[in-house]
């Protein structure tokens, strides 16, 4: 290629730039971005990037699974699937809700500070461990009640899922919740792909009887990329610094802590429970915030937006240099 003809690419890769405006599922009235132009440049920082420096990281209770469903079937969470299993004792049952009682509501307090609110979630997952502690228990249940859930997932889950997949970038899911029931419902989804990763509360055994969660604790809180410092995957993920983050709650939009200053973080926030009370808070702390949308419409147009420059610029180059 001669020099004129690579300035000419130069200079028309250079120029490229997508609005949101032109990324559909961002235009609905359900979605909410409180900073357009910010939104954009990160936007066009993740496509340049290409899907090489990308990865996905999210949380899994009503983030990768629904909030609502159309027909009204409530979708259990992680823990919510393990309490549903026959075999456990009455008494663990009772307890923890008890716990989720007391501790639930601090947990969603708008107006407590993450700092005092760490402190209560420690108490809380501490006394959980404490609970399953004595009794036999086989993981097999968990298969039999999260198989009914597998449809629970966000409609386009497996569509997103398959096409991270194809494109090779690693997903991390963060959960506060019950590890062993995360794996079950996504491998009944048949989404527990080789380039998932799943960190969260796993259940550990003792001479064949429960012994509460494996280390770390993972709560609300410390769900970041912190934890997985020395780990294999993290020497896998590290350098991938353009990341799409995903949750639920507030705590979510802390996930992607820990990789490198210079990332380029687009966080989409799915909101549904006391919007008109949590809407601004929401729009504080996640780039993109989704009201009652059950969808994954938005993070799969956001790789689609990302793989239509790549082969672009494939065909370009490969013109340029015929």
């Amino acid at each position: 290629m001669d020099t004129h003809l690579k300035m000419q690419f130069q200079k028309q890769t250079n120029e490229f730039f997508v609005r949101l405006e032109e990324v559909k599922p961002l235009c609905g009235a359900n979605c909410k971005i409180k900073d357009v132009d910010r939104v954009e440049q990160i936007l066009n920082a993740l496509i340049k990037g290409g899907t090489q420096r990308l990865q996905l990281v999210s949380d899994f209770d009503y983030t990768i699974t629904k909030q609502r469903t159309a027909d009204g079937t409530p979708v259990l969470s992680s823990f919510g699937i393990f309490n549903s299993c026959k075999s456990l004792p009455k008494g663990y049952v009772e307890e923890t809700e008890k716990l989720y009682q007391k501790y639930r509501p601090i947990e969603v307090d708008p107006h407590l500070p993450i700092q005092e609110k760490i402190k209560y979630m420690v108490e809380w997952w501490t006394k959980s461990g404490e609970l399953l502690v004595g009794f036999p228990f086989d993981e097999n249940e968990i298969d039999d009640v999260a198989v009914k859930y597998k449809d629970s997932l966000r409609d386009q889950s497996n569509v997103l899922f398959h096409t991270l997949y194809r494109l090779n970038i690693p997903v991390l899911i963060f959960s506060a919740g019950l590890g062993n029931s995360v794996i079950s419902v996504l491998k009944h989804a048949k989404v527990l792909l080789p380039n998932v990763k799943v960190i969260s509360n796993f259940l550990r055994y003792r001479n064949c009887l429960l012994d509460g969660f494996q280390e770390p604790m993972i709560h609300t809180f410390n769900k970041n990329e912190t934890v997985l410092e020395g780990s294999d995957y993290y020497d896998l993920v590290h350098e991938r610094d353009h990341i799409i983050v995903m949750g639920d709650s507030i705590g979510d939009a802390d996930m992607a802590r820990g990789v490198p200053a210079s990332s380029n973080l687009i966080k989409i926030g799915f909101l549904f429970d006391h919007v008109e009370q949590n809407l601004e808070r929401y729009m504080d702390v996640f780039d993109i915030v989704l009201i009652d949308d059950q969808t994954m419409n938005v993070p799969l147009a956001l790789l689609s937006a990302i793989e239509a420059q790549e082969k672009k610029n494939l065909e370009t180059s490969f013109q340029f240099n015929s």
